[in-house]
């Protein structure tokens, strides 16, 4: 080390101040609140009262503030520092009465600790006001305000929205959203003005914000990134959906082609909608293709869960069960409306289905509690 550097560095230590007192400054005395008298002196004198205000008023951010000003001494110690902490307090209608029972508080505490600066630590603007009459005392070398991530108080509201700005513009979870859907609409709006198409874009941007909107909603991002994961459960249920859907979009022409074309050619689509033949063919030519849509989707969901040995399984094949036993109900339903055939017809398949489902569902939950020693599945 060179004697320059040498000589700077014992500059700085010599003209550091050797002896601080940390003050935590409660104004309004909440810290009365928990039957402490102030001056409170030392670490754990301090640590002491904070809990105990802590435990009478969870809600008050003043048991943060003793805490953050232990905190701060300890790192002052840490330094090489001679330290002390200290918590003062003033009265509940503050003013006048309160300033003076700081300062004779703070005198009181000089008379068995003599200090060459002092380090204010507080949680507010109001217990900052005291700072020129300490001064008066005591050199401030120091100003800490303890801001709570969680409080209620105004003056802290420009310091909370920070953080939460801090997080959209960095925090990936939200800037994907609160930024980047932004980001496009914007870029769009402005391509868009300069080829002169903002009234076609419009419905564009519209509609990109429409879908962002359910899309965050409904969880179908987190949804998607669920289902396509690299895993052999992952691929069946990729492959199982796509296929699912496929045939559920499948079943709408098949429906519409089993309805007889000299009725579909007609313009009135209002009465052909009120038309029991026509609904119920609409839904029998549909039905095939529908169920085994959806049946796939469920066969994927079974499949995965027993690929990776999930109790899932067993709820997994309840559904399948009861989407077989309404089949039936349905189709029968279908046949009342284009044969005008009795309903009561449709309860043989109903007491059958429930039957079914009622024996199935018993058999699945005993071998499920036995397996699991007596506890309940809850779906």
């Amino acid at each position: 080390m060179s004697t320059k550097e040498a000589n700077l560095q014992k500059n700085t230590i010599e003209g550091r101040t050797s002896r601080l007192l940390v003050i935590c400054v409660d104004r309004d005395d909440d810290i009365g609140k928990a039957g402490v008298i102030t001056p409170i002196v030392g670490r754990n004198a301090c640590i002491d009262a904070a809990q105990r205000l802590a435990l009478e008023d969870p809600e008050d951010a003043d048991s943060n503030s003793i805490f953050a000003a232990v905190k701060t001494y300890e790192d002052l110690v840490s330094k090489g520092y001679q330290a002390e902490v200290i918590l003062v307090s003033g009265t509940e209608n503050r003013g006048v009465e309160a300033d003076e029972k700081i300062v004779l508080q703070v005198k009181s505490v000089m008379e068995k600790y003599t200090a060459n600066g002092a380090v204010i630590v507080s949680d507010g603007e109001d217990d900052e006001s005291v700072i020129p009459i300490i001064q008066n005392v005591l050199p401030i070398v120091s100003v800490r305000r303890v801001v709570m991530r969680a409080s209620r108080s105004v003056e802290y509201s420009y310091a909370v929205f920070g953080r939460y700005l801090k997080a959209i513009a960095f925090d990936s979870k939200y800037s994907k959203f609160f930024l980047g859907v932004p980001g496009i609409l914007l870029l769009i709006g402005g391509i868009a003005t300069v080829l002169g198409m903002t009234r076609e874009i419009f419905a564009v941007l519209v509609s990109i914000l429409g879908a962002a909107f359910l899309i965050r909603a409904f969880d179908v991002d987190r949804a998607w990134s669920h289902w396509i994961k690299p895993t052999p459960a992952g691929f069946i249920r990729i492959f199982t959906m796509v296929t699912g859907i496929l045939l559920i979009l499948v079943s709408i022409p098949s429906g519409l082609g089993a309805i007889n074309p000299e009725i579909m050619a007609k313009p009135d689509i209002l009465k052909l909608a009120t038309d029991k033949v026509v609904v119920g063919t609409f839904v029998a030519g549909m039905l095939p293709f529908l169920w085994m849509g959806v049946g796939s989707m469920f066969g994927g969901s079974l499949l995965s869960s027993w690929f990776k040995g999930s109790i899932r399984s067993i709820t997994d094949i309840l559904r399948i069960v009861v989407l077989i036993t309404l089949y039936p109900i349905v189709l029968q339903f279908t046949t009342i409306m284009t044969h005008n055939e009795s309903p009561f017809t449709l309860l043989p398949p109903l007491l059958l289905g429930l039957a079914v489902i009622l024996i199935s569902a018993s058999v699945l939950f005993r071998r499920y509690r036995r397996k699991k020693g007596g506890e309940v599945l809850s779906e």
